[in-house]
Order: C-alpha cells, then sequence, then structure tokens
C-alpha cells in the first residue's frame, strides 16, 4: 500500500511540474530613457525591434506583447520610462534559441541601416533591466 501511495505522489509532483514548465512565462523588459529622447526611442522601438517580437509571437515562442509608459512625468519613483511586458509560451523558451538574428536579416534586408538604428536606440538607454516574474497564488 505503502509503494502505491509513494507511487501516485510522484505522478502527482511530476503532472504539477509538466504543467508548471509549460505555463505561460512573463518577463518584464525596463528601459530608462535618457531625458529628452523618449519619442526617438520609441520610434526606433517600434521600427526595428517590436516587428522581431510579433514574428516571434506569430512563430509561437512569444504569446503576448504589451507595451506601456508611465502616464505622467513622475510615476513612483520614476525609474522606468518605457516598459515591454512579454508573456513567453513558456519558461523553457527562455534559454532556447530565439531565432531573432534570423528574423531581423528576413524582416529588414538593409542589415547595416537596422544595426546602426539598433546601435543608436541602445545609446538613448540610461538603464535597462528585465524581471522574470513569477505568479503569486492567493492562499487558500
Amino acid at each position: 500500500m505503502k509503494i502505491a501511495t509513494v507511487l501516485l505522489a510522484l505522478a502527482i509532483t511530476l503532472t504539477a511540474t509538466t504543467d508548471a514548465d509549460e505555463a505561460p512565462y512573463q518577463v518584464a523588459y525596463f528601459y530608462k530613457v535618457r531625458w529628452g529622447f523618449q519619442q526617438e526611442f520609441e520610434q526606433l522601438f517600434f521600427k526595428n525591434h517590436y516587428p522581431v517580437l510579433q514574428a516571434q509571437k506569430e512563430s509561437g515562442r512569444i504569446r503576448d506583447v504589451q507595451v506601456l509608459k508611465p502616464t505622467f512625468h513622475g510615476d513612483g519613483r520614476g525609474d522606468f520610462t518605457f516598459l515591454t511586458l512579454i508573456t513567453f509560451k513558456n519558461f523553457a523558451v527562455l534559454g532556447a534559441p530565439s531565432g531573432e538574428e534570423a528574423i531581423a536579416k528576413r524582416l529588414f534586408p538593409d542589415q547595416e541601416s537596422f544595426r546602426r538604428e539598433e546601435q543608436r536606440r541602445f545609446e538613448l538607454i540610461e538603464a535597462h533591466w528585465d524581471v522574470p516574474l513569477a505568479p503569486v497564488a492567493p492562499p487558500r
């Protein structure tokens, strides 16, 4: 009887682990853009990086992309001026190759301009940090 109980508990644990591994996984990408350059940063982001994210959404690697910014200057601590919240298919795809380089080559045949504009976008950033988010379930 004990062996059956242990096997049942193991099966439940493995199922729960598999379900958790397959659950969508969110990462928040925060940017603090240098003062006076927000509009240029956003223009370059939507021109070059957003289409790459959308292509990953079409492939199924990404489930959702939300782009947000504070409504008013000085909201909260003012640590960020731009936020991209990406919901990935699952946690495993974070460590897997993204295919971003191949996507960029396909979407932007003029790679020299693409690289130059992406370099400029990064020059406009004062700070950047990524925050993998873990869901918190309310107590039962």
